[in-house]
């Protein structure tokens, strides 16, 4: 890698830009590191609209950290219930089954994947696939 490769540079950056966010099932997902730029991790700011209910997934090679930044809902973690809140964080090691539901509001999460992973890459469900996650490539 070079000084001038985007892999290395400091990145600084609003969220909330509807170009950096796609809508994957109920889940409302900005890219908050573009491919290109993705060197160990990857970081999303991730939005469950109210009344929904995400497929349950999992990952094989990478742990992820979720942080509640906004919002109430439920997080089903291999098959227990937790209740989530604004600053909750949950650490899920590779394996971990997940799916959140929400009730009367919207749950805002930070999440973090290290090693990096993408709708695309390392991402796999218990059932069906949500439309927008388009592989279960390693």
């Amino acid at each position: 890698m070079t000084p001038h490769d985007p892999r290395c540079s400091i990145i600084h950056r609003s969220s909330g830009v509807a170009q950096r966010t796609a809508r994957l099932g109920p889940y409302l997902l900005e890219a908050l590191i573009d491919s290109e730029e993705e060197r160990a991790a990857t970081c999303y700011r991730v939005r469950v609209e109210p009344h929904s209910r995400t497929a349950i997934s999992y990952h094989r090679v990478a742990e992820e950290f979720y942080f509640v930044l906004s919002g109430r809902g439920t997080a089903i973690l291999n098959g227990q219930i937790y209740s989530l809140k604004a600053g909750d964080f949950l650490r899920l090691p590779p394996g971990t089954t997940h799916g959140f539901m929400t009730d009367d509001e919207p749950l805002d999460m930070l999440d973090i994947h290290v090693p990096g992973s993408r709708p695309n890459r390392d991402v796999y469900f218990v059932d069906t696939r949500p439309e927008g996650f388009t592989t279960n490539e390693t």
